[in-house]
């Protein structure tokens, strides 16, 4: 920056009583040079560039505190900064806002902005957004990356079952992280077809039996490998639950809750079969097995927990209950609308299938689905013109909302590829990192670390915390160093 006007911009070692709202700043960063007045920059005196006016009066100590360089023959100042960002941050100046340009990183541009002191409530509600959007991807990177990191390291003063715990845990949860962790994931995935492929295939008369008083059940063999499925599932359950280290999280998670619907009717048909002949009548038993016995269907969806691909249709989901919404209000009006009209045009027939508007919903459920049973169906012209009319509306009101749920699906895949690679990437720099560093201590240093007592350096643990406090600036409340995730290359 470059202080211009020499009749009007003391020296150095001047009291600073000529600066005046007329005073002239020229900006240079990065090359890039900018001529401001001091009527502008007074309007946010807290910003850097509001304290360079008054700056030259506590001579180049207090200069060099705020620039990297200055030539005092030039009187100019110099910032070693990215100057994209920087004309961008000089706005609020002028506009009173800031707007990021497109292609410049958000955590990037934030970090310019709080070097310049200029405070984040100036940026623009639509720059927040995608400033709001990369914190979460830097953050769920560095969470992917610590719990790698946690499951990698061994601490000493942990007790042999909180060990123990640890790696049930992970041996459950975590298949990636070794080849037996992998074996009992598959066979968790094979005993939730088995399950559901023996549910489906005891409904079959042919493979049933007739007790003795008569009734259809199913066939022992189907039962027993009903009950070998749900011994896995209850050992498995319990084991985890066992091992969760948030064990009111753990119970409290969607997905467990599943696993407990799965499993619970067995042990609750069970008693009832045993017990409950006891309590009540046998047709009331009867029919309460079978209502939970219907509630096996739950363990499909177990299969979720092992794909990601069922995984990423879940939150799509979640995230388009606006677009949701938009295609049931739709269909709503839509068979309202033309269910009454189908009710009027057919009441002149006589063999009219519209006996009144409620009933005509279904057929207007089916038709603008597209879907056509063909057991309530228009006879007359204006009927048949009617339905005509009402599936085309259909498709169209159900193809403009699909979109953005297939956008939805296919961001949140990607960007899940996204962080797993991101953080692969981390955890192949900090090996680096780490190697580079070991080659570079001294004799000196290991052994005034042994002298002090610290733990040897080629430890885990102290490999955690270093690479830690270099690389994941999320991890650590040092931030000492720009890291590939701050630069975003």
């Amino acid at each position: 920056i470059k202080m211009a006007g020499d009749s009007r911009f003391p020296d150095v070692d001047t009291d600073g009583s000529e600066k005046n709202e007329e005073t002239e700043i020229v900006v240079n960063v990065g090359g890039v040079r900018q001529v401001f007045y001091g009527d502008n920059l007074n309007q946010y005196p807290e910003t850097r560039l509001a304290e360079l006016i008054n700056c030259l009066s506590g001579g180049y100590d207090s200069i060099f505190s705020l620039c990297d360089d200055y030539d005092p023959g030039k009187r100019e100042f110099y910032f070693d900064r990215d100057p994209d960002a920087f004309k961008c941050i000089i706005d609020v100046y002028y506009f009173g806002e800031i707007h990021m340009k497109k292609g410049i990183c958000p955590i990037c541009f934030k970090n310019e902005m709080e070097f310049w002191k200029v405070d984040l409530k100036f940026l623009d509600d639509c720059c927040k957004t995608h400033l709001s959007e990369k914190k979460e991807e830097l953050e769920e990177i560095a969470r992917r990356v610590q719990l790698i990191l946690d499951d990698l390291g061994i601490d000493a003063s942990e007790s042999r079952w909180k060990r123990c715990q640890k790696y049930i845990w992970k041996f459950l949860e975590k298949p990636e992280s070794s080849y037996p962790a992998r074996v009992i994931a598959v066979l968790s995935f094979l005993f939730i077809l088995i399950s559901s492929v023996v549910m489906c295939v005891g409904t079959i008369p042919d493979l049933q039996v007739v007790d003795a008083e008569g009734n259809r059940m199913e066939h022992p063999t189907l039962d027993s490998i009903e009950t070998a499925c749900i011994g896995w599932f209850t050992v498995e359950y319990v084991l985890r639950l066992i091992s969760s280290p948030n064990k009111l999280h753990f119970a409290l998670s969607f997905m467990n809750i599943v696993d407990v619907l799965a499993i619970l009717p067995f042990y609750v048909s069970l008693t009832l079969t045993h017990l409950g002949a006891k309590l009540m009548e046998l047709s009331n038993v009867q029919q309460a097995v079978q209502a939970l016995r219907i509630m096996r269907i739950a363990r499909i969806f177990k299969l979720a927990r092992h794909s990601s691909g069922l995984q990423t249709l879940t939150y799509a989901l979640k995230r388009s209950f606006k677009e949701l919404g938009l295609l049931l209000m739709y269909l709503a009006v839509g068979i309202f609308v033309f269910s009454a009209l189908g009710y009027t045009m057919e009441q002149s027939h006589p063999e009219t299938l519209f006996k009144s508007i409620p009933q005509s919903f279904w057929w207007a459920i089916i038709t603008m689905t597209t879907v056509g049973y063909g057991d309530i169906y228009p006879k007359t012209t204006l009927g048949k013109l009617n339905a005509a009319i009402s599936f085309l509306c259909g498709v169209i009101a159900i193809a403009l909302p699909i979109h953005p749920i297939i956008n939805n699906f296919v961001r949140y895949y990607n960007k899940q590829r996204v962080l797993e690679t991101a953080a692969k990437h981390e955890l192949e720099l900090m090996e680096l990192n780490s190697a580079e560093g070991k080659a570079a201590n001294s004799k000196s240093e290991l052994e005034d670390l042994a002298r002090e007592g610290k733990e040897d350096p080629f430890h885990s643990s102290r490999l955690k915390v270093s690479h830690s406090d270099t690389f994941i600036h999320l991890l650590s409340e040092e931030k000492h160093y720009r890291t590939r995730l701050q630069s975003c290359k």
